[in-house]
């Protein structure tokens, strides 16, 4: 009789332990990975944040060069670094092309700083353009600073490809 209850006891407790149906294990797995995923996303955010782009410049020098880039640039290259003309590949009718963006959009991000303050410093007529130079109109920190005011409207992740190519040299 001990046996028989014992035997009945154990198929019992086998069946109740399986008697969650395969529809209920796969709710429980899509679950615990929805709260994974939830975990992972919040991660990957709080990572995302804790690694801000870190800039070579200050926001005094961005400051500084809003007033620098609006009275000598922005005619040309627009009062945002966004450009003017619709097509800034497209030469003019004297054959020059025209002023680009500088806010990301275009190759402004391709040169180093080296190489944009020999821009400024030279004009644009080397390289096709009709840019006027800018050597004894601005000073060091001046020009400085209206690279740090166009470069604050680049995104991170040009900012970024901008340094890994050199940008800061």
């Amino acid at each position: 009789m001990k046996y028989k209850i014992f035997s009945t006891l154990s198929v019992l407790a086998c069946v109740a332990a399986c008697n969650e149906s395969p529809s209920d294990m796969v709710e429980e797995n899509r679950s615990e990975q929805i709260a994974t995923t939830e975990i992972d996303s919040s991660q990957r955010s709080v990572e995302r944040e804790s690694q801000a782009t870190v800039r070579w410049y200050s926001a005094t020098q961005v400051s500084l060069g809003k007033e620098v880039f609006a009275q000598n640039c922005a005619e040309c290259h627009g009062p945002k670094a966004n450009g003017i003309v619709k097509d800034w590949r497209q030469r003019l009718d004297d054959g020059s092309f025209p002023p680009p963006p500088l806010d990301g959009s275009a190759h402004a991000w391709h040169h180093p700083t080296s190489m944009l303050l020999q821009v400024i410093n030279n004009g644009g007529q080397a390289y096709g353009g009709n840019m006027p130079p800018f050597v004894d109109v601005l000073d060091y920190e001046e020009k400085l600073a209206a690279i740090a005011y166009f470069q604050s409207f680049w995104t991170d992740e040009i900012y970024s490809r901008w340094e890994q190519m050199g940008g800061t040299n």
